[in-house]
């Protein structure tokens, strides 16, 4: 497979084992060039960002330097942009170095859909729309037509819109079956609006364009999981139970043993606030200096022995900042190993709502080493935490000085890949790599070579159409088509603004989405004392314990999942249109298979006792819960609580193990 050009006489094409995906001609360039300066505001990692570039050149004419093709405006015009093809890619490079910004049209056709972005949280199918790609919070309501937005846009520009992601990626899948990925960590867009052409923006003169085609859908996702780098099989300790999230200090103990009393079959303990916590008007937040809190966990090192014992293992929490009154940060300062300001040599703060941190700075080897083994090493791993929540890792601001002397507005992307390479360092460097888990919510292209898992960052309490429960969905299937196999989510939510609270039905439906992931974790949110929790009611945790037992009796199936994910690279949960390739199910992102062998639809919306469910295929699927076939096709199913619509395929070789889930 490689990818070539054929000349035309005024133009040239791109060919990609028989499919075009470029085409140029005098009419329609496939290139242009132009000049640009960002202006980038950043509010607690919330931006706004404008460009006004200037010179845009439509480049029409085009001749040979070599095997290269070299671009310009018109023919006696001096070249502006060579292409160069190498294997599957196309490699790009701006002739002038004014020309950072650089659009590029592909070929499209019509009826044709497209995947991919990397974790994107409102649409699954991203036809029709316009993506850009820079790593950001998400926004809280993500929906400029509700309230809720509207108050939070108020506020910091925090509200978001429909394309703000903890994790973008300029990588996307077409039905045609190819992928293109953009090797570029610059601000950049993918826009799929024009059904003739789909256009890629980047703010960088110099990149690649790398190309992958495959006779099915499942093997092009495997190229991609191959391409980026594949995670570890997840330890059985991850899957066989529920992670319980409790940040109450030494009282976590005492509801963690109501809880399991209840009958919940428990896995870990996840104390966040075990560095302590910081009380701000957002609600409950920690002490970013990432050490053992003696005041609010007296004698931890007791407690994670006795848990273990008991088979529970502990978890923690860290970011790659330093709050600039903890102890850690004057470390830091006196290591050399912060970012600057680019205006003196003194560390840069950031603002993250009422307290300042310094930026530790990995573009220094030196300090991600230190990172890693100083805080990481001895202080998590060393103290026997088994796993955590490796946070933020998106708020790199673009005005500061780095070490190494890179851009900050070509470092922002990636800054969360090289968060991800301090925690797995660390775990390497203990011989721990697939026992102990971190979890992310941020990322880039190349994450995946050394996140072992995800978590789909912070849904609003509810069932909101672009912030709610069903976002997790959409935000695994996206993720997992480029390369992410496993992904999961806070049970219950986390943000909680504005009387924006949980109720009931939102925790036992989350109860249940998490039963059917790889890895169930409660959270107690950003606002605890205002809102329900897994313990709130003897009804609530006997909801959450008969879901943690479920979500514990499929561990052997979820093994097999992840076995061959990584003999694969095909994610745990899987859009419909994996297996079974038909249009009607392209933009599917309300329900999933997990694995091949069963379907999944949980219960997204408010206060509903049935769903209607699509089966695909051909052969029957038989539903989980009362052993019934139902026909392919869609159906209306009933939905009581604890018993969300899933159904398995009666001839998998696991259909014995599903067959004792029957009421």
């Amino acid at each position: 497979m490689t990818l070539t050009f054929s000349i035309q006489e005024h133009g040239f094409t791109c060919h990609l084992a028989g499919r075009e995906v470029l085409c140029s001609t005098p009419d329609r360039p496939a290139f242009s060039v132009a000049s640009g300066q960002p202006d980038v505001r950043m509010v607690r990692g919330n931006f706004e960002i404008n460009d006004a570039p200037t010179g845009r050149v439509a480049l029409g004419a085009m001749s040979m330097d070599g095997d290269d093709l070299l671009l310009s405006e018109t023919p006696d015009a001096a070249p502006l942009l060579r292409l160069s093809a190498k294997d599957d890619s196309l490699h790009v490079t701006a002739l002038n170095a004014a020309h950072d910004r650089v659009w590029i049209e592909l070929t499209a056709q019509p009826g044709e859909h497209v995947w991919g972005g990397g974790e994107q949280m409102s649409y699954l199918d991203l036809t029709g729309r316009r993506f850009p790609i820079w790593t950001s919070e998400p926004g809280v309501g993500r929906d400029k037509s509700t309230e809720l937005t509207r108050l939070m846009d108020e506020q910091g520009m925090a509200g978001g819109d429909y394309w703000w992601t903890n994790y973008p990626q300029p990588t996307f899948l077409s039905s045609r079956l190819y992928a293109c990925h953009l090797g570029s960590s610059a601000y950049s867009v993918l826009d799929f609006t024009d059904a003739a052409r789909h256009g890629i923006e980047v703010w960088e003169g110099s990149f690649t364009l790398e190309f992958f085609a495959a006779d099915d859908i499942a093997a092009l996702v495997g190229a991609l999981s191959t391409r980026f780098g594949r995670q570890p099989a997840l330890p059985d300790w991850a899957i066989g139970g529920a992670i319980v999230g409790l940040k109450e200090g030494d009282a976590s103990f005492a509801r963690l043993d109501k809880i399991i009393a209840a009958g919940a079959q428990v896995s870990g303990l996840w104390c966040e606030d075990w560095i302590g916590i910081r009380q701000t008007t957002f609600g409950r937040r920690l002490f970013w200096d990432w050490s053992w809190n003696e005041a609010r966990y007296p004698g931890l090192p007791d407690r994670i022995a006795a848990l273990a014992a008991r088979g529970v293992r502990f978890l923690g929490y860290v970011n790659p900042y330093l709050a600039n009154d903890g102890v850690q940060y004057l470390e830091a300062l006196a290591g050399g190993h912060l970012a600057l300001r680019q205006d003196r040599d003194e560390p840069y703060l950031v603002d993250f709502g009422e307290f300042d941190c310094g930026v530790v700075d990995f573009t220094n080897p030196a300090s991600l080493d230190w990172f890693a083994e100083r805080v990481i090493g001895r202080e998590m791993l060393d103290f026997g935490l088994s796993g955590w929540m490796a946070d933020f890792g998106e708020y790199l601001p673009v005005d500061l000085r780095l070490h190494d002397g890179s851009d900050p507005m070509l470092l922002h992307n990636r800054w969360p890949v090289l968060w991800a390479e301090a925690n797995a360092r660390a775990i390497a460097s203990r011989g721990k790599t697939g026992e102990a888990v971190f979890f992310m919510r941020a990322g880039f292209s190349g994450v995946q070579a050394h996140c072992p898992l995800l978590w789909a960052g912070d849904q609003s309490v509810d069932f909101t159409r672009h912030d709610g429960i069903n976002t997790v969905l959409t935000a695994a299937l996206s993720a997992g088509l480029v390369g992410n196999a496993y992904s999961h989510s806070d049970v219950g939510g986390y943000t909680s603004l504005h009387g924006n609270v949980r109720t009931p039905d939102l925790i036992k439906r989350w109860c249940e989405l998490g039963a059917f992931s790889p890895v169930m974790r409660s959270h107690e949110g950003n606002r605890p004392d205002d809102n329900l929790q897994i313990d709130s009611s003897d009804d609530m945790l006997a909801s959450f314990a008969a879901m943690s037992r479920v979500h514990a009796a499929l561990a052997p199936y979820v093994r097999h999942l992840s076995d061959e994910a990584v003999a694969t690279g095909l994610p745990v949960q899987r859009p419909l249109f994996l297996h079974y390739f038909e249009e009607a199910l392209f933009p599917v992102q309300d329900q999933y298979l997990y694995g091949a062998d069963m379907l999944v639809a949980p219960v997204v919306e408010a206060d509903a006792a049935a769903r209607n469910v699509i089966l695909p295929g051909d052969t029957p699927w038989r539903h989980l819960w009362s052993g019934e076939d139902f026909a392919p096709g869609t159906h209306m199913v009933d939905a009581p609580y604890g018993q969300p619509p899933v159904f398995y395929l009666p001839s998998s070789d696991f259909a014995p193990l599903f067959a004792s889930f029957k009421a």
